[in-house]
């Protein structure tokens, strides 16, 4: 007995919150594909590409992705993951949150305050903001924000904000002030700022702080995240993955107690 739960528009599928699969020993592409068979004809179709699917917590990235092999008892979650926005803004939704990512150029002059002062300034956006060496790309930013929103849904976050659960998770501590130390902002870098909130208050912000911004992702330096979290080209080569220095990052996220 598998236990699958849909979260946002995946509720859609099948009209309910969760469905119990009276089957074990089932890959996550046959469980996907057992669900289509299933899913009552008058529904919403969905993209198994665009799904973040969690087994018993941990993304299935960070195991075997649609290879990873469920058990019994095993529960798994699916949420979709949305795409929008215009090409030069990252914009998506995980559950029923919109998040976007924002780039920012080199700040000369930039201090502790900059954070606060954004934050006091959209008091109904959640932001957090990180040094863009320790973001690899948009997936693996888009998969550890994700591990966030769904530890959140199960009471089981690394702090008692989200906001503050992803630093964590970016950084590989549960230590909020070597997170901030490791990852935090700095003078004269490139960071990402992450916001989630609303259509309309994320378009303010991003109206505030255009001149700013710059092509997300452009700089990626993996050699950064490699020494940081200490991964070794051997554990590179022992993933069997089309993105195995992102799937071990998520991993490392994933098992943060």
């Amino acid at each position: 007995m598998i236990t699958v739960n849909f979260t946002g528009g995946a509720k859609k599928w099948f009209n309910l919150s969760h469905l119990i699969i009276e089957k074990n020993d089932l890959t996550i592409k046959q469980l996907l594909k057992h669900l289509i068979e299933i899913k009552p004809k008058n529904t919403i179709d969905f993209d198994e590409k665009n799904l973040l699917i969690a087994v018993n917590g941990i993304d299935s990235s960070a195991l075997h992705g649609f290879e990873t092999r469920l058990k019994t008892n095993d529960v798994v979650n699916i949420i979709p993951v949305i795409h929008g926005g215009s090409q030069q803004r990252i914009q998506f939704k995980i559950s029923n949150k919109t998040i976007e990512l924002f780039e920012f150029k080199k700040i000369k002059n930039i201090d502790n305050d900059f954070l606060l002062s954004i934050r006091t300034e959209f008091p109904d956006l959640l932001i957090q903001a990180v040094s863009s060496n320790f973001i690899l790309n948009k997936e693996h930013a888009k998969k550890i924000i994700s591990l966030s929103i769904l530890a959140k849904k199960h009471s089981m976050l690394l702090s008692k904000k989200l906001e503050i659960d992803i630093l964590l998770r970016l950084a590989g501590t549960t230590q909020i002030t070597d997170a901030i130390k490791n990852i935090g902002i700095r003078k004269n870098q490139n960071f990402l700022l992450i916001a989630i909130g609303k259509k309309l208050f994320l378009n303010r912000l991003h109206q505030s702080i255009s001149q700013n911004l710059t092509n997300q992702f452009t700089n990626t330096n993996p050699a950064i995240l490699k020494k940081h979290f200490k991964i070794s080209s051997s554990d590179i080569h022992a993933i069997n993955s089309r993105t195995p220095l992102e799937d071990l990052l998520v991993e490392k996220a994933s098992i943060l107690i």
